[in-house]
């Protein structure tokens, strides 16, 4: 039986960011090619491709999740849709997810006050929620990727 790897969809290509494009990275798909790769994307089913960018905004210490244009909370509803795809993924080996994502980045999501002043960098919603139902599993992003297929290139 593979190996399984959760994938930040946008990272294998799919264009699926709200602003309709990809963040391909090829050394993604050469270090996980012996993996059953499942892709994780938990913005584009809720809210179509294009859609309004999200922020992470700490609210009376809290961190929501909230459109940029029409400042709607749309947490639970994120929140949910990662739960459904968790439930249906209970075991992996590995998980790669974008940086920097209201989603998906891990330590590197800006936090936003609610003048959309970065406060400080922390997780998103989905990394949150990945760390603590896998915590035996490290959890990366694309930056070490990049590296591997800068080297491939060459």
């Amino acid at each position: 039986m593979k190996k399984k790897v959760i994938i930040s969809a946008c990272l294998l290509g799919e264009l699926c960011r709200y602003d309709g494009k990809t963040k391909k990275v090829n050394g993604v798909d050469l270090a996980f090619k012996d993996y059953e790769i499942i892709p994780f994307c938990p913005e584009a089913p809720l809210f179509g491709v294009p859609r309004q960018r999200i922020d992470v905004v700490e609210i009376d210490g809290e961190h929501r999740i909230i459109t940029n244009q029409t400042n709607e909370d749309v947490t639970a509803k994120l929140k949910n849709q990662i739960s459904e795809f968790i439930n249906k993924n209970p075991k992996v080996d590995k998980i790669v997810l974008k940086s920097k994502s209201p989603s998906c980045g891990v330590n590197t999501t800006p936090i936003l006050n609610r003048k959309k002043e970065i406060i400080s960098y922390a997780n998103g919603v989905a990394g949150d929620m990945m760390l603590e139902k896998y915590p035996n599993i490290k959890i990366d992003d694309e930056i070490k990727y990049e590296m591997l297929n800068k080297h491939f290139l060459k």
